[in-house]
């Protein structure tokens, strides 16, 4: 017994890079999307989890721990899927594990108030392995919606445990753990219902598929009619007329804007103070540092390489990056939770069917504000490897939060300065929407071209349900926003931003004739900068910036004072006088804008987008895309300026 153990062990860590120990239980858990998978799976296992990939997949792979008396769980969280036939990544991955590893148990989550949709994921399961405990969660929305289910009744009918759940106030749990014990030791007698095979699941689930979900559906159509009872609720219209108006033409697009405005608006308000603090304390530790370099006797280039290069730089975009990042993380992932981010896909599902793409796709958008990075990682959500190219490609056409400061900085000068003082904010707002809209159209534009270009294709199908409207839960909300995503993106932000540092310290540091390499680097890109209706040291900030574009203004002023280190102004005002005594017009203003928008995505970004490709030439055409219709907007407005007179 323990030989096969130890055998059952070893394919586990060979195969899905699962380590256990042979004194656990492995429970794989199971369901479709929203019905409450990731909360049990966070209330059972707290914080003994860790989140990797499954071996050669871009698809997340957590597995946590729990105890049941002595006895520890080892659970592993399988990606929600409606179905295992494997026409996704997601289903490949669930049925191998449940056919292959084998697990102690396998728990399957349903919600309460979609019980027969959710019973066709359990019953092709319950085909596979006799091991099964249904979780009917979500107990109270359903009593809310009218939806009383009877759970000894579906037991019966199932021929597996059935337990009931409200698992974000962790009803039902205790019990749930009880019988995933007792299933888990074969102290339950359990004759599942199956759908009738001739074949063994892979071979039938591949050759006969349309009779078998004929079978599946049938089964649990009847199913749910012997164990469900609906009542009308007042409750239940009130979500049908609030769904009526979010996702309506008319309603839902200026919804959708005001909202999108309103995070904008909160982010870059919110994080002003948080910034200003953060950056004084961090500027502060590098004049202790400099103090300590001048004690030890250093030589002036190490202290300026390692002080002034690599910690200044990693100092400013920290101070620049991290609190937007902690405000409009979870802002986004508030929406997520109350379950209005599959609303915003539903009102755009249409518009990207028409490119050949996915309504998903909005979602990786709407991350990629946060940053890119984010974005071209959320493309896992995307089913088809061909739309989730085209997601990853197009994500840097939308402005991450590294790039608003240099957009506030420059329309709050040369835009919202012609207009009166008072009218300033709003120009600004106005000015910034106008640009995050631009790039919205031109993720369209690119999106159609790329679906007939190279990478042709039809729409695929897109199952697009609409979760109930529910309470987020503001713990896990912080937790996932701020360790998931936000320190995340920000670590490989810095790995990239301290070389990055470096080298420019180096470039403004190395004097060649009368001038740095620096500026004689910025005289080299003088012609094609001209030709973009730029100068030749704002483009060669944005190529230097490429580690991370929070460092674009600052390098451009240390290039323009000539300073040699990353250098910050007091005010606004105070860097328009620079910007202006450096030849810049209300042209330079707009086409840096544009620029700053259209041009070659970070190399967090690249980084990511090579991981989850694996391939340098999906990498490079993501690079490409943005770059290119950057040169070609700006040298178009900066040709019909000059040619109109008015540059």
């Amino acid at each position: 017994m323990l030989e096969n153990r130890m055998k059952h062990l070893a394919l586990l860590k060979n195969r899905f890079h699962i380590i256990a120990s042979p004194q656990q239980f492995i429970v794989a858990l199971a369901g479709n999307p929203n019905v409450g998978k990731s909360t049990i799976f966070n209330e059972l296992t707290g914080l003994r989890q860790h989140t990797g990939n499954w071996p050669g997949k871009t698809v997340d792979n957590a597995q946590g721990t729990f105890h049941y008396f002595e006895q520890e769980f080892l659970l592993v969280d399988l990606p929600g899927t409606y179905s295992i036939m494997a026409h996704s990544v997601e289903e490949e991955i669930a049925r191998d594990f449940i056919c292959d590893a084998q697990p102690d148990a396998t728990l399957i989550v349903i919600d309460a108030s979609c019980l027969e949709r959710n019973l066709n994921l359990a019953l092709q399961i319950m085909n596979i392995t006799s091991k099964v405990v249904v979780c009917v969660n979500l107990l109270d929305e359903a009593k809310r919606k009218g939806i009383e289910v009877d759970l000894k009744r579906l037991s019966k009918e199932l021929g597996v445990p059935v337990v009931g759940t409200t698992a974000r106030t962790g009803e039902g749990l205790d019990k749930l753990k009880e019988t995933l014990f007792e299933v888990a030791n074969n102290e339950l007698l359990i004759i599942p219902r199956k759908v009738k095979l001739d074949q063994p699941p892979y071979d039938d689930l591949a050759k006969d598929e349309d009779k078998i979900v004929a079978a599946l559906y049938q089964q649990a159509e009847q199913v749910s009619e012997h164990v469900v009872r609906k009542t009308e609720t007042l409750k239940k219209s009130l979500e049908h007329r609030l769904d009526d108006l979010l996702t309506s033409r008319w309603f839902g697009y200026p919804t959708m804007l005001l909202l999108l405005c309103g995070i904008f608006w909160l982010t870059i308000v919110g994080a002003n103070l948080p910034s200003e603090v953060l950056a004084s304390t961090l500027f502060a530790l590098q004049d202790r540092l400099t103090e300590l370099f001048m004690k030890l006797g250093a030589p002036p280039w190490l202290h300026g390489l390692l002080v002034l290069g690599m910690y200044r730089s990693l100092a400013w975009v920290v101070a620049v990056m991290l609190p937007p990042m902690a405000i409009f993380f979870p802002l986004f992932t508030l929406l997520e939770d109350l379950g209005y981010l599959p609303r915003i896909a539903f009102n755009l599902d249409h518009a990207f069917k028409k490119c050949h793409s996915c309504g998903k796709q909005i979602l990786t958008m709407c991350m990629g504000f946060g940053c890119n990075a984010a974005g071209v990682v959320a493309c896992r959500i995307i089913d088809s490897p061909r739309e989730r190219l085209i997601a990853l490609i197009t994500n840097s056409l939308v402005p991450c939060n590294g790039r608003f400061p240099t957009l506030i900085a420059i329309s709050t000068i040369f835009i919202a300065g012609v207009f009166a003082p008072e009218l300033s904010s709003v120009i600004t707002a106005i000015s910034i929407t106008v640009i995050v809209l631009l790039g919205i159209l031109l993720t369209f534009i690119s999106a159609w071209v790329l679906s007939h270009t190279i990478l042709k294709g039809e729409p695929s199908t897109n199952i697009l349900e609409l979760p109930p409207y529910r309470m987020p839960q503001f713990g896990a909300v912080i937790y996932r926003s701020i360790i998931d995503r936000t320190l995340f993106v920000l670590k490989r932000a810095v790995i990239m931003a301290a070389p990055a540092g470096a080298i420019t310290w180096l470039l403004g540091y190395i004097i060649v004739g009368e001038y740095s390499l620096l500026q004689h680097l910025a005289e080299l890109l003088q012609p094609l900068a001209y030709y973009l209706g730029l100068d030749g040291v704002i483009l060669l900030a944005f190529i230097l910036g490429l580690p991370a574009n929070e460092i674009v203004i600052p390098i451009i002023l240390m290039t323009y004072l000539s300073t040699g280190q990353i250098t910050e102004v007091a005010s606004l005002n105070e860097l328009k006088d620079i910007l202006l005594a450096n030849g810049w017009t209300l042209l330079t203003a707009i086409n840096t804008m544009l620029f700053c928008l259209l041009h070659w995505p970070c190399t967090t970004t690249l980084l990511s987008a090579y991981k989850e490709t694996g391939s340098a030439k999906w990498t490079a055409v993501a690079f490409a895309l943005p770059t290119m219709i950057g040169i070609i907007l700006c040298s178009a407005i900066a040709f019909t300026a000059r040619f109109l007179g008015l540059a």
